[in-house]
């Protein structure tokens, strides 16, 4: 059991680096990482799991998301913006595999829908 709850603090670790990369890397999405932290963080740890959830940077990530708030409109256009500048300039200037072109292309369309099918968030700033 105790090898369990490190594997899994290990894991929620992981995800939350990944979480984190995912703030500044827009083909990397934050959300699912930190959704994956806090679960791994419920079942192993009390702790990190309250840390993850009230930390300043990543706590709102999660309850926004659990909680139905959805993603202020300003954050939408900027990850959306970000993500095709980033994904576009890759495929274009970086890629010369054609199938990773189209691979890169059918992700951005996915979380495109994804980010616009989320609820937006009203009266939030950056």
């Amino acid at each position: 059991m105790k090898l369990l709850k490190a594997f899994l603090i290990v894991i929620g670790f992981l995800a939350v680096g990944l979480g984190i990369l995912g703030m500044f890397l827009p083909v990397l999405p934050t959300t699912p990482f930190l959704l994956l932290a806090a679960a791994c963080f419920a079942k192993s740890s009390k702790r990190f799991y309250h840390w993850l959830l009230n930390n300043k940077w990543f706590g709102s990530y999660i309850k926004n998301y659990r909680e139905g708030k959805g993603i202020p409109l300003k954050i939408k256009i900027l990850s959306m913006g970000f993500m095709w500048v980033t994904i576009l300039t890759s495929s274009i200037f970086f890629l010369d595999n054609i199938y990773i072109r189209i691979l890169l292309i059918v992700i951005a369309i996915i979380v495109t829908i994804h980010i616009s099918l989320i609820k937006t968030k009203k009266n939030e700033g950056l």
